[in-house]
């Protein structure tokens, strides 16, 4: 894996061997130079520990990449930040048979691990819980002391998002997490499937009225338990609500470079906006031809 962005005139220089003034940020002749993982935006200590031969492609570690995508952390008090993760193919989808799988990689695994474990609660919707046979986030050992640091449990507790609680809660999802499963749901959702889950040790949270959720008042409902590192893994009719509703601080998108036509669907779903929301780029990663993008609302 190697940084392609950002590219900074110190990077350009050290790779060109030129000064910044002459060579500029993208060194000799135009060419996209990566940057040393741990030299911008990083923990402090990797760099010293990072290969800085910008060209090197290698497999990150753990630590590299918690780093690279490490919450932001504005003064004062913590408030909610949600991100979402996300792969596409070069044709815009999101799944091939239903399943993320078979257009994800080695390293897209590991940045979705990495992800998970810089989180508080994972936030995904019904129907890929069902698709994906979601299971429990597990605790990580490389994770286990950054996490204790940062004032989290083992694990990050698991948010399904459902309006109907058509869900099968004899599942370990529900029967063995290390943190019970959150059930995010409206207030007009059945008294028998809401005390379903509460007997399977699920907690219920009311986030909307009627039968669905209103995704800004489901951001700080979980935030008021304590989870302020949110991250959604979709799919992609609970992205597309949350891009309408403007819940969405951060997009982690990884675009596989495949083709698969078909129909499958694209990562975000529902009735368009009525004005696209605008996003900036502050990191790009490449692996064996799979570009990690990391988008910020502008």
């Amino acid at each position: 894996m190697r940084r392609l962005f950002p590219v900074t005139d110190e990077t350009a220089a050290q790779v060109s061997g030129g000064t910044p003034e002459r060579e500029g940020a993208r060194g000799v002749a135009g060419t996209m130079v990566a940057h040393a993982p741990g030299e911008i935006g990083g923990h402090p200590d990797l760099g010293a520990h990072a290969d800085h031969d910008a060209h090197v492609d290698r497999e990150w570690s753990f630590a590299e990449l918690a780093a690279a995508y490490a919450y932001p952390e504005p003064p004062g008090a913590p408030r909610p930040w949600l991100r979402a993760n996300m792969v596409s193919t070069l044709d815009g989808a999101a799944q091939h048979e239903g399943r993320s799988q078979p257009i994800s990689s080695a390293a897209d695994m590991r940045i979705f691990g990495t992800l998970r474990a810089l989180a508080d609660v994972i936030v995904v919707g019904a129907e890929t819980v069902r698709q994906e046979g979601y299971r429990p986030a597990r605790a990580r050992a490389e994770f286990a002391g950054a996490r204790e640091a940062a004032g989290q449990g083992p694990a990050p507790a698991i948010a399904v998002v459902t309006a109907s609680l058509d869900l099968d809660f004899s599942l370990p999802l529900f029967t063995s997490p290390l943190v019970p499963t959150l059930v995010l749901t409206g207030s007009a959702a059945a008294p028998d499937r809401v005390a379903a889950a509460e007997k399977a040790g699920a907690k219920v949270v009311i986030a909307g009225e009627g039968s669905g959720i209103d995704p800004v008042r489901a951001v700080r409902a979980l935030a008021g338990l304590g989870h302020t590192r949110l991250l959604t893994e979709g799919g992609p009719r609970l992205l597309g609500q949350l891009v309408a509703a403007e819940a969405l601080d951060e997009l982690c998108l990884t675009l596989s470079p495949m083709l698969t036509a078909g129909d499958a669907q694209r990562i975000g779903g529902g009735p368009p906006v009525a004005v696209p929301h605008r996003f900036e780029l502050v990191s790009l990663l490449e692996d064996a031809g799979f570009l990690f993008g990391r988008y910020r609302r502008s």
